[in-house]
Parts: C-alpha cells; sequence; structure tokens
C-alpha cells in the first residue's frame, strides 16, 4: 500500500473512506474511463477540508461531484479523487438565502427553493450534476443560469482552508467561471453557496420543475450512460443543429454513439464504451462541423488523464 494510504488511513481526524486504485466508470455518468490511484470519500464538508489539509503539498487533487460533465481517460489519474457527491451536503435557509454545499444535487436544491416558498430555482432540475460542478462551468437552461442567482460562495483552498468570495471575484461567461488570479480546480474548489431567488408560489414552482423534468425525458437520451451537452452552443447557433446537418446522429466509434434522440449526447450504448471511443467520437464531431460549416465547436466537457 501506497505511504500517504498508509497515513491517511491511520489518521484519526479523519472520518471518510479513501479507496485505492479505484475505477472511475463507478463514478463517472458515462460509465467509462479509467482508475484514480486513490479516492476519498468525504463525510462531510470539514472532513474534505481535513483531508486536503494531510495530503502532501505536490500530490494531484480532483474534485468530483456526479461525474456528469467529467470523463477520464482509460489510462487513469494520478493523484487523488474527492468524491463530493457522496458526502452529506447541506442545505438551509440563511438570511432569505439557499445555501448549498457543493455535493448536493442540483434537482435537490431546486426542490429545496420551491418548497420554501422561492420561485427561479426551478431551472437547477435540468442540470444532471451537483452544486459543485454547476458553480463551476456556470451550468444552467431554459434560460438561466447558476452565477444569475449566486451572492457568495464558499471556497475549499489547497491546503484545507475555507473562505468566501464575491461574484467580483471571478471572470463569469457562457459555460465559464475562472477564479481571477487562480486556479478553480488547483487552488481551490467550489464548496457551497449562497443563491438569491424571488418569493414566490411553492405549488406553481413544484409544477415547472415537473414539467421541466418531462421535457428532458422526452428531449434526451436519459436510458443511456451519458455526460449531458458535449458542446457548447455557438453565438446565435445550436450546437445540436450543426451536428445533426452533417448527418451524424446515430454515427458511432467503438461503444460511443451520437445520440440519434438528440445530437449534442454522446451516448455509451450498453455501457461498452471506452473513454477512447468516447473522445475519438467527440474529435470526430469537431472536425467534421469544422469542415462543413466552418464552426469550431468548445466541449462543455472536461477531459482529464492519462492515454493508454
Amino acid at each position: 500500500m501506497h505511504m500517504a494510504e498508509q497515513k491517511h488511513l491511520s489518521n484519526p481526524a479523519l472520518r471518510g473512506r479513501l479507496l485505492a486504485h479505484e475505477p472511475m466508470r463507478k463514478h463517472l455518468s458515462w460509465r467509462a474511463g479509467g482508475t484514480a490511484e486513490r479516492a476519498y470519500v468525504p463525510a462531510d464538508l470539514p472532513d474534505a477540508a481535513q483531508f486536503l489539509r494531510s495530503l502532501p503539498a505536490e500530490e494531484p487533487v480532483y474534485f468530483i461531484g456526479l461525474g456528469s460533465n467529467l470523463l477520464v481517460r482509460d489510462g487513469g489519474l494520478r493523484g487523488t479523487v474527492v468524491l463530493m457527491h457522496a458526502s452529506h451536503a447541506v442545505m438551509r435557509m440563511e438570511d432569505a438565502l439557499v445555501y448549498a454545499e457543493a455535493g448536493a444535487a442540483s434537482p435537490k436544491v431546486a426542490r429545496f427553493a420551491a418548497t420554501r416558498g422561492y420561485a427561479g430555482a426551478e431551472f437547477l432540475a435540468g442540470i444532471p450534476g451537483t452544486m459543485g460542478g454547476a458553480l463551476a462551468m456556470n451550468a444552467g437552461c431554459y434560460g438561466s443560469e447558476t452565477w444569475d442567482h449566486v451572492e457568495r460562495v464558499l471556497m475549499l483552498g489547497r491546503s484545507g482552508e475555507l473562505r468566501e468570495r464575491k461574484p467580483a471575484d471571478f471572470d463569469i461567461a457562457y459555460r465559464h467561471v475562472a477564479l481571477k488570479g487562480a486556479g478553480i480546480g488547483t487552488d481551490e474548489w467550489f464548496a457551497a453557496a449562497w443563491l438569491r431567488f424571488d418569493r414566490g408560489d411553492s405549488a406553481a414552482a413544484l409544477a415547472r420543475i415537473k414539467e421541466l423534468l418531462q421535457q428532458r425525458i422526452s428531449a434526451q437520451p436519459l436510458s443511456l450512460p451519458n455526460a449531458g451537452s458535449v458542446f457548447r452552443n455557438p453565438p446565435g447557433d445550436h450546437a445540436a443543429r450543426l451536428i445533426e446537418a452533417c448527418g451524424l446522429k446515430g454515427y458511432a466509434i467503438g461503444g460511443a454513439r451520437v445520440s440519434e434522440k438528440h445530437a449534442n449526447f454522446i451516448v455509451n450504448a450498453g455501457g461498452r464504451g471506452s473513454a477512447a471511443d468516447i473522445e475519438n467520437l467527440i474529435e470526430h464531431v469537431k472536425q467534421t462541423v469544422l469542415a462543413r460549416h466552418g464552426v469550431e465547436l468548445l466541449t462543455e466537457v472536461r477531459i482529464v488523464g492519462e492515454r493508454t
């Protein structure tokens, strides 16, 4: 066993679970990908902070929520993955703001706000990930974006420190968030957010959530492993339209296939696809759209790890 693993397992201050050689396909919505050297499942946010404090400064660290916007290459990850979706994520009301920790699933935050008499959070029901991921990419759908509602955020630093930051500390754009002067995902990670919504009718908000979920079911290939929208929409256009116009619906490489239901989704048919199949298909779609339409598609999904 790795020396660092022995240290973590014997550290009495830690209350989570440390996993060695953890298959990432178990934690990614594409159900594909390599193995992480180590994975830690924190008991809660303070435990995650304590775990970071126990790591060597040179240790590569990755935070993962529901794994719905991520591809880990087949060669796996060197370093440690912190699995936030399995931790106890707190949600509560604070001074008329919704406080939600990074590990909270976005649809749960939508329902939490609605049941407490707030409107405007319903769009979060259409985001298949956690609040941490929604904050990191300014996730949005149905005309709303996450950072439209952020009052402030709680950041977890590389040395385990927690600090509050305001939206002015970040460069925020469409599917893009960057901490000014530092690196999200290298120096700091989103730990929680305080979100502002308007007072509204709970029944109407819950009905809207149900309606949006039905729209997702009818329009997206949710029965097959996928990672949500693969590409950002180019200005004034839709990635799905461009991909479909290239005749790529149903195009497959290995077990990866462009969805016949929604062209901006790549599905892992039967769970047989490798990370390489998915990445190769992403590149094929990008090159085809560029050649035929002159548009360079940018990915929403993050690709990390080593090639085999």
